[in-house]
Formats: structure tokens, sequence, C-alpha cells
């Protein structure tokens, strides 16, 4: 592991921001950490950049202590390099900016010439190179951030929301540049996020936060696609979650019983996509194992499908479908339906 938490608090203001962190960062990964906004992730970044110190806990470079202060600490801090949602830029140009961590390094002359180039092709802003810094656009300032702390070459780049700051149609390329940036350079990446969605496009290996505790860490498939409690699964976009209890193959929710593939007991929680949930007028002989008699309670539209949502007595499901589906089944707010879903399509938690 390049970097450890171990049991790291934080306090401010007499009020508890961080618990007991513990987390383990593997060399060379893109670990990413979620959770929805002032779950404390900045103050994680904050610690693990070196930039604060816990007030319990150590940190772990390379599995050894970091040390509290003085040269030692320095040197360690030298490798890491953390850019923040709005990253600041010191006047002058997009050259004397990138170049700044080389000249404090006593960098210099072909070798800074050749760093200063190759960072700034890497983030396409060669172009730009004698732009004045304060002309730049949320995007260009970005870009200019990141190549200057890749000419240090970091040993790990924290990164916090880095696509806040930028306009909506362009963070889909700041998502790619960000992935690219990474598979090139090999540097062990930390990113901090709200959203799931770049989490998932991005990350190795990540965390999930809420209330200033870790809620579930592990590899990307294991988070989203085996959360581990009712926050997780709604956090991850899962959808149709209930509570059940369980026996066998067999999950109680309410008056439903609700067949699933898995073998378990006790309590816990389903969930089905709203995408594998057939409605119907008729009742119909299907594979669907699980088949339910309701009445349409909503029709919202969800970007390019519409979400019917449909209670089965007491039992809410939501399912996606078509307008054309719609229309043709002639579906409105208190027709009644049947809805059927595979055992197969149960995720049980």
């Amino acid at each position: 592991m390049i970097l450890e938490l171990r049991g790291a608090g934080q306090f401010k203001s007499g009020s508890r921001i961080l618990h007991d962190i513990d987390l383990q960062v593997p060399e060379g990964s893109f670990f990413v950490l979620m959770g929805p906004t002032g779950c404390g992730k900045t103050t994680l970044v904050r610690i693990a950049g070196l930039i604060d110190r816990p007030s319990s806990g150590t940190v772990e470079y390379k599995g050894t202590p970091v040390p509290g202060g003085g040269a030692a600490r320095l040197s360690v801090r030298r490798e890491i390099v953390t850019l923040f949602q709005r990253p600041v830029l010191f006047r002058g140009t997009v050259r004397s900016n990138v170049e700044w961590g080389l000249r404090i390094r006593g960098i210099s002359g072909s070798e800074a010439d050749s760093r200063i180039s190759e960072a700034l092709e890497m983030v396409d802003l060669l172009d730009l190179a004698g732009r004045d810094a304060s002309t730049l656009s949320g995007g260009e300032l970005q870009r200019t951030a990141l190549a200057r702390a890749l000419v240090i070459k970091p040993k790990i780049l924290l990164l916090d929301e880095p696509t806040s700051s930028v306009d909506p149609g362009m963070r889909r390329n700041m998502v790619r540049r960000i992935a690219e940036l990474h598979s090139r350079t090999g540097i062990t990446f930390i990113m901090a996020t709200h959203d799931f969605t770049e989490a998932l496009s991005l990350g190795t290996t990540g965390a999930v936060m809420r209330l200033g505790s870790i809620e579930q860490s592990g590899s990307m498939d294991e988070l989203f696609h085996n959360p581990r409690n009712r926050f997780m699964a709604s956090f991850v976009g899962f959808r149709n979650i209930h509570a059940a209890d369980f026996q066998g193959n067999s999950a109680c929710i309410g008056p439903l019983a609700v067949l699933h593939a898995g073998n378990r007991s006790g309590h816990g929680f389903l969930s089905v996509k709203p995408e594998s949930i057939v409605i119907s007028i008729e009742e119909a002989k299907t594979s669907e194992r699980n088949r339910f008699r309701g009445r349409v309670t909503s029709i919202l539209r969800a970007g390019s499908v519409l979400e019917v949502e449909v209670d089965c007595s007491g039992i809410p499901f939501v399912s996606s479908l078509t307008k054309e589906s719609v229309e043709e089944l002639g579906i409105e707010t208190g027709k009644k339906v049947f809805i059927s879903f595979k055992a197969s399509s149960v995720h049980v938690f």
C-alpha cells in the first residue's frame, strides 16, 4: 500500500468531523472517495495530502508512519500533490505557473523545458503556454493546475471534486482526460467526488463516506454490485429498495412474498431495477416468477424514459418504460395493472 490511514479522526471547533477512518490505497490504483456533500471528503483529502494532521490516528506512506513535522515530513509531502475544486493560479503565464514546482525544487534548463512541454502536452495546453493565466476559462484553469501537478512527477495525486468547476458540457471530456492521465503516468490517483457515475468511470478501488465515517470500501465492483446496507444501495443508484424478512429463496415485504435466486434467512433488504419490472394490463403466464396486481400512482419523465410507479398492496414499485410502451398499453394514473419480474432480477443484501 502506498498510503494508509489508521484510526484517523479529526476535530474542529469541538466537533468531530472524521470518525476512526481506516483506508488502504494500493500503489498505482485510481482510488475514488465518494459520498454526499458534507460527509467529510475534503477533510480526509487534506489529511491524506499531508496538508492537515489528524487529531487522532496515523497516516502511513509506503508502510512507514509519516513524521509529524520537520524536513522528514516535508520530503514526503513533496511526493504528494493535492488539487482542490477551485485551484488558484499565480500571476503570469500558463507556462510560468507550470514551472513553479520545478523552480522550488531547483530543476531548470533543458530538463525543466522538457518536463513543462510534456505536462502541457498531456493536458492539451501547449498552444496556450504564453497565455495570461487570469484570462483562462474554468476548464483551462483546471487543466493548467493539472499540468502544474504532473510536471513534478508526484507519487500520489489527490483530486478534490475536479469537475465541479467545469461547465457541464465539458465534464465528460475532463473525466476522459483524467482517465488517460492515470493510464499514461502510472501515478496513484485519489479522487473525491459525490458523483458515482464519474467514480464508476474512473475508479479501480474506493470507499464511500457518510457522516464522517467509512460506510464501505473495496473494489468498484464490490461497492456498486454488492452494497452492504440500504444507504450504500441507494447511493450507488439502486431503486425499489425494500426491507424484507428472508427465509430460503423467499422474502416477505409487507403482504408480498418475493422470490429471489439466493438462499438466506433473517432481516435484510432487497432491490429490483426499474428496467427489470414488466408492466402488463392483464396477468400473463411468463417466465417471471414474481407477479403482483397493483394500481398506477404516478408517471414521471426520467430522461428518455418514463418512470411508472405502481402500488402493490401498499408496496411501491417503479418500472422504466418508453413513452411508446406507456401509450400502447394505455397506462395512466389510477389504472389497474400487473407487474412481473424474474427471481434472478432481485438483488438481496
